[in-house]
């Protein structure tokens, strides 16, 4: 009996530590969303669409042209950052006084147009990056190295993304209008310009997290589907627009998929990670750190 719970501590030690491996890389995609909510008031439905772009770009890079991954790692968050300066330029600088409806209904156009358009170009197959990363063996636990390395990188990224914001001026008339949209473009801040480099940094961390991503997982143009929802869900559990609410909503739920994993099938970690969802949303409708308006 002894010999099995500690058998089982190890497991649970292994499944928590996976679950705040697994949540260092949702805390980056969520600030990604948060940071364009929190200041253009706009949520990209088809955020994760432009992950699965940066997840092709990466492939391709590597793959087909025998670029080394960390040279074309930069080029493709710099790609990605583009298309997200792009998106806002094109789609939805031109529905900001729309009704809210009208901009989800863009976006989420635009998630089936890269969708579409990822299926035309590449095709449906299973694509994958071939990088074999070894196992690091921690006593009797073991650990992909590819997801320490996606967390730490993720680490770095929003360390890199909070030092902007409050270390340079852009990032402090980023955080002004995410306060207070209307008292600011009166004080003379172009918010036009704002919103693009608000747009270009979210995409910024879409290719980042495209980068990390694609180590774990196969690329194919539905491959959004694998962490778009969950990203949002997050977003909405700790506040649309709520940086530190996104952030620890972001581990709440990769524990939550780790252990439910831990002591099922892991398509049982994220049905328990949507219940606990619901159940919240009757709790704390808000989020659980709802930014104040």
């Amino acid at each position: 009996m002894q010999a099995f719970l500690d058998i089982f501590d190890i497991y649970l030690l292994e499944a928590v530590i996976n679950g705040i491996l697994l949540g260092g890389v949702l805390a980056l995609l969520a600030l990604g969303l948060n940071l364009i909510f929190g200041v253009i008031d706009v949520t990209w439905i088809c955020y994760a669409e432009l992950v699965m772009i940066g997840m092709y770009a990466m492939y391709f890079m590597v793959q087909y042209y025998g670029i080394s991954y960390f040279i074309a790692a930069p080029f493709t968050i710099l790609l990605v950052a583009i298309l997200g300066a792009l998106l806002h330029y094109l789609v939805i600088a031109p529905l900001l006084t729309a009704p809210p409806i009208n901009q989800l209904l863009a976006t989420g156009g635009v998630l089936f147009v890269l969708q579409s358009f990822a299926t035309v170009a590449f095709g449906i197959d299973f694509r994958n990056l071939g990088i074999r990363l070894p196992v690091l063996a921690f006593g009797d636990m073991n650990f992909s190295y590819a997801r320490l390395l996606s967390f730490l990188a993720a680490l770095v990224g929003m360390v890199a993304v909070y030092l902007f914001m409050t270390r340079t001026f852009t990032g402090t008339a980023i955080r002004a209008i995410s306060q207070d949209r209307q008292i600011m473009a009166l004080m003379g801040v172009d918010t036009k310009r704002i919103y693009l480099i608000t747009s270009a940094i979210g995409g910024g961390l879409a290719g980042l997290a495209a980068c990390l991503l694609v180590l774990q997982y196969d690329v194919h143009p539905f491959v959004g589907l694998s962490f778009g929802p969950i990203t949002f869900l997050i977003c909405v559990l700790g506040g649309l627009g709520n940086f530190i609410g996104g952030f620890i909503a972001a581990f709440v739920f990769a524990e939550i998929i780790s252990l439910g994993g831990l002591f099922s099938d892991l398509e049982w970690g994220y049905v328990l990670a949507f219940a606990f969802f619901i159940v919240m949303m009757f709790i704390r409708p808000a989020g659980l750190l709802a930014r104040r308006r």
